[in-house]
């Protein structure tokens, strides 16, 4: 960052905030003198609570937009409130007074001296003279020409931000206008002398712009929660106090901060292409085919397992889930992760969120720490998208109806031996063959294609008929046993084909068949399976078939 310091004395007197002779243009007629005050009247000189405490005030209620930036500060022994409880957080700023808080927020090492005799409108008993000189001599102030400092003038929240950004030498990266053209719609009315100061204090998300995050109100005198925002923010920068969480509605107001709600240009899945931390997400997204989906305008809100997250994972669950045939159960798992609107953080409630799986989650917020969570799982960050909001969560959801838990010997059997052949018998429904009546049954089933099989089966009595169809096999689930405790081990399946005639007066007939049915994995070697069949010819033949088979 440019020094602005560094001009000539002989040239120019020293200049407001490290600004050139512009500045006494702009703020000098702008905001009328307020009168001194005793040391009495300045909270952030003379209240003082605990060290650890973090008081509340009489005129900052639970829901005011900078009551953690405040609480944050006091609890620091930064600011304080008046003697009647209040912290008057619409009060302007002065000069005096923002000095005064800059002594109390940073110790920095001098970095100039204040030439002998200090400002000469600030007299060596001032309540503020000493806060003055060690905000001066810091780098983060500065003074008017002919010597003055004008202490009790109102600061603009504009020199405010460039003293922070000056005192502790922030930089930009990038051109200083882009930045502020894309962050501030009031970004014309910034003066030329504090464009660099404030486009690095914007790329540090110092900047904290209320009720409207994308209006700097540049030149507006700074009002005593904004003076605490943006202290707060620069200490944040420094690591000397934790950022406000993500789901508090003050972080909606940080320019370019986790919580804002600026309007991004990267949809969701770029944004998880762009980062480290979901590279097995991404990997399933693909799998399961929903790239498209989450490059749409939704909006959606997508909660985002970490690779972490996945890690805490049986490898071998991971590994099943990016099967083909089980296509079908990680679509579940990830509709589940997906809200179809967006939820911004200072939206986030306690309850239920119906998300695209069509089962709902459930978020909680912790009172005290407002710690965000989603069934139990934390969320860790939130990232605006412009396509919806992005949640870092720390384990992976799973829907009610299925079960990540590692596979009994059963299943593992039953994947390795996707066939089987099978006895059974037939309970008529209805019609003239021996599909709709009681009779003998052999059926079997042949994998052919990842989920598509082939179920050649025939059904014998007087007007025998042959079964042809070809299914699609659902994925292989486990589900709560209502009757005995335990799982079910349970593969649904539908299809259509033919049936053939083989005896009778049906002989050589060929109809339209279709089947419906589940398989149920009994052990290793057996599984029972159920199917309803129907065949369409002149009258409609519909049976029951019920059977046992043998796994190879």
């Amino acid at each position: 960052m440019r020094n602005l310091f560094s001009l000539s004395l002989t040239s120019t007197a020293v200049l407001a905030l490290g600004v050139s002779t512009a500045l006494v243009e702009v703020a000098t007629p702008s905001f009328a003198q307020v009168p001194t005050q005793t040391p009495e009247q300045v909270p952030a000189l003379t209240q003082t609570p605990g060290p650890t405490a973090a008081p509340t005030f009489s005129d900052v209620p639970a829901d005011y937009w900078a009551l953690p930036f405040i609480q944050g500060l006091a609890a620091k022994n930064i600011i304080a409130g008046f003697p009647d409880g209040s912290y008057r957080p619409d009060l302007p700023v002065t000069r005096a007074q923002f000095a005064a808080m800059i002594d109390k927020a940073f110790q920095r090492n001098p970095v100039r001296q204040l030439p002998p005799g200090g400002f000469k409108d600030v007299p060596a008993n001032f309540w503020a003279a000493s806060a003055i000189q060690r905000a001066y001599e810091a780098g983060f102030m500065a003074g008017y020409p002919d010597n003055l400092f004008l202490p009790n003038q109102q600061i603009p929240k504009v020199q405010a931000i460039a003293a922070i950004a000056n005192g502790l030498n922030l930089t930009f990266s990038g051109s200083p206008e882009s930045i502020l053209a894309s962050n501030y719609t009031d970004a014309a009315q910034i003066p030329n002398y504090a464009i660099n100061q404030v486009a690095a204090a914007t790329q540090a998300n110092i900047v904290v712009n209320y009720p409207d995050i994308k209006t700097l109100n540049p030149n507006k005198a700074l009002t005593r929660a904004e003076a605490a925002a943006h202290l707060y923010q620069a200490l944040v920068k420094l690591g000397q106090l934790p950022p406000i969480p993500t789901n508090v509605a003050a972080a909606s107001y940080i320019v370019g901060g986790p919580g804002s709600a600026q309007q991004a240009t990267t949809d969701i899945l770029s944004l998880a292409e762009s980062s480290n931390n979901f590279t097995t997400l991404l990997s399933l997204v693909r799998a399961a085919g929903l790239e498209q989906t989450l490059k749409q305008s939704g909006p959606y809100t997508l909660f985002a397992p970490t690779d972490q997250a996945f890690a805490a994972l049986p490898p071998e669950t991971l590994q099943r889930l990016q099967k083909p045939e089980n296509k079908e159960t990680l679509l579940k798992v990830l509709r589940y992760h997906v809200v179809p609107n967006q939820i911004t953080p200072n939206e986030l409630k306690p309850g239920e969120l119906q998300t695209l799986e069509q089962k709902p989650v459930n978020v909680k917020i912790d009172p005290t720490s407002n710690q965000v969570a989603v069934n139990d799982a934390t969320v860790q960050a939130n990232v605006q998208a412009s396509n919806g909001v992005v949640y870092a969560i720390d384990k992976v959801l799973v829907p009610p109806d299925v079960s990540l838990a590692p596979e009994t010997g059963a299943v593992t059997a039953a994947r390795a031996k996707r066939n089987y052949i099978a006895v059974g018998g037939n309970i008529g429904l209805g019609g003239n063959t021996a599909l709709g009546s009681g009779n003998f049954v052999v059926t079997s089933k042949f994998n052919i294609y990842r989920n598509f099989s082939f179920r050649p089966g025939a059904v014998i009595g007087d007007d025998t008929v042959f079964l042809l169809p070809i299914t699609y096999d659902f994925a292989l689930r486990q589900t709560a046993n209502p009757i005995g405790g335990g799982t079910l081990s349970l593969s649904p399946y539908i299809g259509a084909g033919i049936t053939v005639g083989a005896g009778g007066s049906n002989s050589g007939d060929v109809n339209f068949l279709l089947t419906g049915g589940v398989d149920y994995l009994l052990s290793r070697q057996f599984t029972i399976t159920g199917a309803v069949n129907a065949s369409f010819a002149s009258d409609t033949d519909v049976g029951l078939l019920l059977g046992i088979g043998y796994n190879f």
